[in-house]
């Protein structure tokens, strides 16, 4: 049903990495973390935000005596709602890590997380790592930042008031926070041969959407090959951040793959 290809890369001017990336095409999820708090306290918020959304949906998905911590939603699909508990789970989980550590205390993370079902995704994000959809040569990003940017956007702000702020780069919802964290997961149907990129904001910042988009286009290339492309492409226009990105290809009645050519 689906075929993945991913990497995750320092960049130019970082010397560690405190991106974490998720791929398992077999059971559907995908994710991608940045973390926040300097290189241990985010490296250590993004590796446990994902190894936990990952434990809980495994868990979910084989063991029907497991607790639901937050519960069932009457009227929410059922992926739905194992992937918002997953979330909780994860937010839960860097805050018990932050309080065993001083100096891991104030880490966090962004979290982007996909789950592919027969016609469907469902996606959540937390912060400013992205979702774009790529079908029929088009590119759309489908997640919405969560940053004091795309908010003063949305409320009619211009482009250049944002740039030209000091709070441009700050998010507004982060993994690590709050311990009331709001989740949301939406739901995306899916069309044969749609492609899905996960990717942190060291990929689309530098590169922008068009940037995002020459790559996709270019035919009869591998997912990984284009995966590789995102990235160089980042790193070429200055690699300024930790670069991930998780490309996935949606293909109805096939198995699963490791990889695949865009067509």
């Amino acid at each position: 049903m689906t075929s993945s290809a991913q990497r995750t890369d320092p960049g130019r001017v970082r010397r560690e990495n405190e991106d974490s990336l998720l791929a398992e095409p077999e059971t559907g999820l995908f994710a991608v973390a940045d973390g926040l708090g300097g290189h241990r306290g985010g490296a250590t918020a993004s590796r446990v935000a994902l190894e936990a959304l990952a434990s809980f949906m495994r868990s979910s998905g084989n063991d029907p005596t497991i607790t639901w911590p937050w519960g069932f939603e009457p009227g929410v699909p059922f992926p739905a709602i194992r992937l918002k508990n997953a979330v909780h789970w994860a937010n839960r989980r860097i805050l018990a890590e932050a309080n065993l550590a001083p100096e891991l205390t104030g880490m966090g993370s962004t979290l982007l997380a996909l789950l592919i079902t027969p016609g469907r995704g469902y996606f959540t994000g937390v912060g400013d790592s992205r979702l774009y959809l790529w079908r029929q040569g088009l590119l759309r990003q489908v997640s919405r930042d969560d940053s004091w940017a795309a908010s003063m956007l949305r409320a009619g702000a211009t482009q250049e008031d944002v740039a030209a702020s000091e709070m441009r780069h700050a998010l507004t919802r982060a993994l690590g926070t709050d311990s009331d964290l709001v989740v949301e997961v939406e739901e995306l149907p899916l069309e044969d041969g749609d492609l899905m990129l996960l990717c942190s904001d060291g990929l689309y910042g530098p590169t922008g959407d068009a940037g995002i988009a020459r790559a996709l286009a270019v035919p009869d290339v591998t997912l990984e090959a284009t995966v590789a492309d995102l990235v160089e492409a980042a790193n070429a226009a200055g690699g300024p951040d930790n670069i991930t990105a998780v490309l996935v290809r949606y293909e109805q009645d096939s198995p699963a793959g490791t990889d695949t050519a865009i067509p």
